[in-house]
This record gives structure tokens, sequence and C-alpha cells, in this order.
């Protein structure tokens, strides 16, 4: 047995994922994407920032210090701090029976200890009851890793110390505080080098009382870790004490635990492409269990379908999408537009027949277009929800508008960069002003007004909350304004639908088109450069420079071509842009930004600002970062006005 491989929290919270991953991870013969993502998603949702202001409400705390890696010493330096009857240290470290465990806040009074685990999720301070169900027999409320993960911490500590009474809390940020000081996001600068490793410089003198009121909560989650020590609801065949030996016991002598593959897989880190000189776990098992060469197990999987309508396939052991049929799937047809299984339908035959060419509800494409007015305004917005509030009154989360793009297309189909706005001051409140630049631009004219999803309408509601309640002496009209162009989202009282209410191009796309090199994504990145494929009219245009097409730019040379062609592909015209940051990929970003719930938007964008919100940052950095979020708000909007010029051109007679 190799004493030096512990089974630590993440190893823990990784086998809860599937056990296999712990045969694979730390070592560097396989590919690991997970150690950029983690950093990332911490990064994107504030954790870094949480975990720092939590420790400045326990003042007096000892923060434990050292060599990450050097389990057994960390462990012995907490023993020692651990003697002093009262005491509240930061990451103390508890290593028992190959089991090892850092916990992000200890406070002991004699006997009595509070094991808190700090995290950037919100909850509700006022209405938050139990992440347990009515019965009290099971976890609810998506929380399960988390909950493990304390339980776990618990188990380990209470190895150590038998006679402690351990209580045990989940420090959130509460999404019903408000921040009563400015600047509380300014006060905990992240800061990386270029390995990656992340901590978080304090503004300088900074002490509890700076911090105005606590936005974060303590949530006691006892009953629900005495469920999972008891019970283990996530796996009732085994007790999790013989879950824990069992991830343990492999793990220490290097044995896979194979439990077999499934749509679990579709997000596997240890999966490496055909060009890296990496192992691929995920391949491993794939062979492993289906004894296929790795040329087919590369092919396309049911869990690929757009909104994988094929769990129960999946458990029938069919994997790939060559493997339905029409018996396995049932098409339910719907009046004048591609039903959710129609278009899943068409992935599945479209893929298995290796028929790359578009599909059209082109009647029905035709009557949308015509019912639009123009002139045709597009727009796009970028915004952030960060944990920790950057101005005074503000809710954890709570969303700032900082920045817009407007493109018109006129009938006589010239394309007009008409405006833009962004508002990157360290100090300045964007949403009001915002607003107003936004009805500058668009009262100009009364055409149809187009947004590529939902974002746009959520974030023109979240900034009507905002007026109805703030001394703004124009807020009537911004008020009027916000209900012509919008509809009510289910969180607003009043119910209304604009006369110009903006039009979802990503709608038309979902119901009128299905093009396969989208991968069944519905997504403004995943459609561009299907259309640009797809489109001689669109490529003879946009291959020409700036100066030669009848398109106008706020951000780009007369020379600039947006798109480029290598060996007979469309490349997407954001390939060619500049990251906004030099270390960090830009579809990284947004695909890490997309995926936490808090956020749901924002990428490249949503790191960009909070970065500019620093006052001490260089001005030629801080320039560098506003061009480049202006080139990318701008192609965003120019994104949509390509999409609309490709349903133009096909919706002409005889073209298809």
């Amino acid at each position: 047995m190799k004493s030096s491989r512990y089974l630590t929290k993440s190893r823990f919270k990784l086998a809860l994922d599937c056990p296999t991953k712990l045969y694979y991870t730390r070592k560097a013969e396989y590919e690991n994407i997970a150690d950029t993502d983690s950093f990332l998603e911490q990064l994107a949702q504030g954790g870094f920032q949480v975990e720092e202001l939590a420790r400045m409400e326990h003042p007096g705390g000892i923060a434990l210090t050292g060599d990450d890696y050097d389990y057994q010493k960390l462990a012995d330096e907490t023993r020692k701090l651990l003697t002093q009857d009262e005491v509240t240290i930061f990451e103390p470290a508890f290593l028992i029976n190959g089991l090892f465990i850092r916990v992000d806040i200890l406070v002991k009074k004699g006997n009595k200890v509070r094991l808190l685990e700090v995290k950037a999720k919100s909850v509700s301070g006022e209405r938050h009851e139990s992440y347990l169900n009515k019965k009290g027999n099971k976890l609810q409320g998506g929380m399960d890793h988390y909950l493990y993960d304390v339980a776990f911490q618990k188990y380990v500590m209470q190895l150590c110390y038998p006679q402690w009474e351990i209580s045990s809390f989940l420090k959130l940020v509460n999404k019903d505080a408000s921040t009563t000081v400015d600047g509380l996001h300014q006060c905990f600068k992240v800061v990386a080098d270029s390995n990656l490793r992340t901590g978080i410089e304090k503004k300088e003198g900074l002490i509890k009382e700076d911090l105005g009121d606590s936005i974060l909560c303590e949530v006691n989650i006892d009953a629900e870790v005495k469920l999972i020590l008891n019970q283990n609801p996530m796996d009732e065949a085994l007790s999790f004490e013989e879950m824990l030996n069992l991830f343990r016991n492999h793990y220490q002598e290097d044995r896979k635990l194979f439990l077999g593959i499934g749509g679990h897989c579709k997000s596997c880190e240890f999966k490496s492409e055909p060009a890296s000189k990496k192992k691929s776990g995920f391949h491993e098992c794939w062979v492993e269990e289906l004894k296929l060469p790795v040329a087919e197990i590369d092919e396309p999987k049911i869990y690929d379908v757009w909104y994988n309508p094929a769990r129960k396939l999946l458990e029938e052991g069919k994997y790939f999408m060559k493997e339905i049929s029409e018996e396995d799937f049932t098409v339910k047809p719907e009046a004048e537009k591609l039903s959710r299984s129609e278009r899943q339908w068409l992935q599945i035959e479209k893929t298995v027949k290796n028929d790359n060419t578009p599909y059209f509800e082109i009647e029905n494409l035709r009557a949308e277009l015509a019912s639009w007015k123009f002139p045709l305004n597009f727009i796009d917005f970028e915004t952030t929800a960060v944990a920790l509030p950057f101005f005074k009154g503000m809710r954890p989360y709570e969303q700032l508008a900082f920045q817009f793009s407007h493109h018109i297309v006129h009938e006589d189909g010239s394309v007009e960069h008409f405006n833009e706005y962004l508002n990157s001051g360290p100090g300045e409140y964007p949403n009001f002003d915002f607003i107003r630049a936004l009805k500058k631009s668009l009262e100009g004219n009364y055409g149809s007004i187009f947004r590529y999803h939902n974002h746009e309408n959520t974030i023109i509601n979240v900034i009507y909350d905002q007026l109805r309640n703030s001394g703004e002496s124009d807020k009537e009209e911004l008020l009027q304004f916000i209900e012509s162009i919008s509809h009510n989202t289910s969180r607003n009282a009043k119910s209304w639908k604009g006369e110009r209410d903006m039009i979802d191009l990503q709608k038309t796309v979902v119901n009128y088109y299905y093009d396969p090199v989208t991968g069944g994504s519905n997504s403004i990145k995943a459609v561009l450069p299907a259309v640009l494929q797809s489109s001689s009219y669109l490529q003879e245009k946009y291959q020409k420079p700036l100066s030669e097409i009848d398109v106008s730019s706020k951000n780009f040379e007369p020379d600039h071509i947006f798109l480029r062609m290598e060996n007979g592909k469309a490349v997407s015209p954001y390939k060619a842009l500049p990251p906004v940051f030099d270390n960090w990929d830009s579809d990284k970003l947004e695909e890490i930004a997309e995926s936490i719930a808090e956020i749901a938007d924002g990428g490249a964008a949503l790191f960009a600002y909070q970065k500019l919100k620093y006052p001490d940052l260089a001005p030629g950095e801080r320039e560098a970062i506003n061009q480049a979020l202006l080139r990318y708000c701008e192609m965003d909007t120019l994104a949509m006005v390509m999409v609309y010029e490709y349903f133009r051109e096909v919706c002409k007679p005889n073209l298809l």
C-alpha cells in the first residue's frame, strides 16, 4: 500500500462524480482540463473573494500556511493550535487512516467545534429552511456534493477527535442582503500568476468595520450531514463509511474502480483529443466497456443530442446516435415551426447519414421575416453579476449592465454600426446611464428590435425594478421606454408586452432552421460558423475588406476582413479577435460563466469589467481592455446581422 496516496476532499468529490476518475487523477500522462476550469469557475463566481470576506468576519483567526502537499506537517501544526481551549483556524488540516481534509474555517471553544464550509453559492437568508425533503429522508436543492463534502470533513474530524461536538455549517452569500458600503468588491483584488495559482490582495489597512453589514449567512446543515453519514442517500447499497473505504482503498492501491459508462461521461475532464500526446481516460473506459476500436468510440453519442432526450436508452445500453431507431424516438410535430422532437430527430438523422446540409421551414421563415419592420435594430448587452457588489445598496449577484452594441440593417441592405455604449469607470454605477443611452439609440427609428436569447429581456426587467425603487428624475420616462421594447418576466409583478417587444433571433433559429454544423447548439457562437459555411453570399461579402462592402464599423479598421476560409471551412470571425486577457481563452471564459447559475451569461466581458473597476489599473491596460470589449460586443451584433442576411438570402425565390 502506498501510504502517500491520501483520499483528500478534492479526490472524494471527484469520486462522487465518477469513482473511475480516481484512477486518472494526478497522473501526468493523462489529460486533465479540470485544474484550469475550476480556477476560472472560482474566479467567475467570486469564490476566492467570498472566502477572504468570510475570514474577515472572524478577526483573530489563524491561517494555516505551508506546502499544500506536506500533509503530515500541516496536520501536526493544526494539532498544536488545537491545544488551545478557544481558537479559530483558517484551513486547519486533519490526517488519519489515509484520509486528509482541510476545513475552510474552524471555530473551537472547548469541545464544541463549528465547521464552516465557505461557498460563493447564494441562498435566501430569510426564507431558506432545509436541504432535506419534507420526509427528511432525501436531499434537495442541488447542493448534494457540497453537503457530502462537509459530511466527509466531519467524518474525518470525528475520527481524529471523538470527544468533539461538531456543528456543521455552510457559509453562503445571502441574496436577501444589501451592501452598506461602496466598493466592497474592490476590497479583494484577485491576483494570479502564469501558473493560474491565485490569491487575494486585500485593500491596504482593511478591517472588519470597513465592510459594512454582512452579506454572508451561516446555514446549519447538521440534519443533512446526519442523514448522509447514517443513510448515504446517494448510494443506498453502501453505507457512507463503506463507500468512503471503497474510494480510499482503490486510490491508495492505484486500482481502477470502474462502474460503467453513461451520460455522466459527457463532461469527463480526462478526455484528450486525437492530436494530444496525453492518454485519454474517457477512451480507456469506453474501450474497456464496449470492446470497440477508439475510432468507433468517437462516433456521435446519444447524450450529444440537443436537450438530451434519450436517458432511458443509455440505461438500456445504447450509446450512439446510430443505434437509435424510429421505434426508440417519438416525434411530435408542432404547427408552423420545428418542434423540439423534430429538431432532435433531424440532428440524429443528419448525423447518422453524414448529411451536413441545412434544413429550413422555408415558408414559415419567409412569413416571419416578412413580419419584421425596417430598419432592423440588432442589440447585444454585456453585463456582470458578482458575489461581492461594486456599489452600496446592491444585493449579491445583482446585475449590472455596462455595455451595448447596436447595428442597423436598412431596407436597401446597407449595414450600419449605429451606436455603442461602454461604462467602465471605476466608481460609476452604470445601469441608469446605460438605459438612457439605449433609449436614445433605439428611439431614432420605429423598426423591429432584435436580441439573441433571453438575456437582454431579463436585464431590462432587472433595471426596471431598480428604477422603480430609485429617485431618478426621469424614471417614469425610462420605465415607459422599457415597457415599450420588452415584456415582463415572472419575477416582475406588473404585466406588460411592448409594441416593439424585442424579437428573439435565437427563437427564429430554433423554430425554422437546423444545421448539422452547429452540433445541436443554438448559441450565436455555434450558429455563426454554420451560416458562414453554408452561404456563398456571406462568403463573397465578408471575405472582402470593410472598405469594399456596405458595412460601417466603429472599432475595426477599413482593411479588416471578417471572414477567412481555411481548407474550405469558414473560420469564425471571433477567432480573429485578440483575447481580452492574454493568458485566458475567451471561449473557455464564456463557457465557464454560462455554467454558473448565479451568473448565467457574460464570459470574458464579466472578467474584464471586474478588472476595470480597480482604480489602480494602468491606463494602457485599461485602454486595451476597453478596446477589446468594444470589438467583441460589435462582433456580437454583427454576427446577428450575418444570421439575418443568410435567412434573407435563402428566403428569396428559387434559392431553395
